[in-house]
């Protein structure tokens, strides 16, 4: 399983309910890499899309505490349970886990790659992804060179889980 996040210096990921930077370039590979594949995102992290509707062509399943929520689109999973039982019904290597913090945590121990989007930066956030530099047992397998977006450098970086 996947997942798939763009971090700062921090691992921030958000903050009230957006996207700390949006980066074109980012975007676009997470498009690219995420279409006709799972993606499974918090109800918070679906509000903060435009229009808070599911991303088209693919499947979109999202988790959420509230029972009566229903999103023309997607499944909705109330819970962890019944989200890994759904995810049962896919090919894990095309699953990408796409947040918020409360889903990038519980998700973690069962995902084996996660694509990360480092930017050089440090951004006010509320919101952060478990930072895989400080957990053994993840390690970067890919790193591409550093992009520039206006005065902002990143890079996209590849960790996958020691077996």
């Amino acid at each position: 399983m996947n997942m798939i996040v763009a971090v700062d210096n921090n691992w921030a990921i958000g903050y009230k309910n957006s996207l700390l930077v949006k980066i074109p370039r980012d975007q676009k590979l997470f498009q690219e890499m995420t279409t006709g594949k799972v993606v499974v995102m918090g109800r918070k992290t679906l509000e903060s899309l435009p229009q808070k509707q599911p991303l088209q062509n693919r499947i979109n399943i999202i988790l959420s505490g509230n029972k009566a929520f229903k999103v023309k689109g997607a499944t909705v999973v109330n819970s962890i349970e019944e989200l890994l039982k759904e995810l049962k019904k896919y090919n894990d290597n095309d699953i990408f886990i796409a947040g918020g913090e409360s889903l990038y945590k519980q998700m973690l121990p069962y995902c084996d790659t996660a694509h990360v989007t480092k930017i050089d930066y440090e951004y006010q956030a509320d919101t952060y992804c478990p930072d895989l530099d400080k957990m053994p047992e993840w390690e970067i397998v890919a790193d591409s060179e550093e992009q520039t977006y206006f005065d902002l450098e990143y890079v996209f970086l590849k960790y996958k889980k020691k077996k």
